[in-house]
């Protein structure tokens, strides 16, 4: 069975100030989001057959099959770092989880957006994760 550790890019740390995004301002990148996410699910999927294949591999055939691993890992961590360039950070490469930082009554919370959803319905506290997402309504800006 494959680790774990493998099918996830590695974190991007920021090397800058971390972007604020209002509710408008975030359902604003969603088109261009939306396409990089869809593209990360896609070699998410390829990453896990290659490394299901990669058990099964003869070992005379594993240097070439590495490769082809190898290559989709870069791709994963540039279409994780596009994400961080525009100040969104994937939270589940499996279903298309992306998290915008934004506000709620003077503090950050996560604007949190699914792959397939039409706009940013939900929003949750930093430390409550996916599980804790409440609706966009109760949202209080500042």
């Amino acid at each position: 069975m494959a680790s774990q550790q493998f099918l996830s890019p590695k974190r991007v740390v920021p090397s800058r100030q971390i972007k604020r995004f209002t509710l408008a301002e975030a359902n604003r990148t969603l088109p261009l989001v939306g396409r990089i996410v869809a593209d990360v699910l896609k070699t998410h999927e390829l990453l896990v057959k290659l490394q299901l294949q990669l058990a099964q591999t003869p070992a005379k055939d594993q240097a070439a099959m590495q490769k082809q691993l190898d290559a989709a890992t870069v791709k994963l961590n540039g279409y994780a770092e596009e994400l961080h360039h525009i100040g969104c950070e994937m939270k589940d490469l499996q279903n298309g989880v992306v998290d915008f930082i934004g506000r709620h009554q003077g503090h950050d919370v996560c604007l949190c957006w699914k792959l397939g959803e039409e706009s940013i319905g939900y929003w949750h506290e930093q430390q409550s994760g996916f599980a804790g997402r409440q609706p966009i309504a109760t949202l209080q800006e500042d």
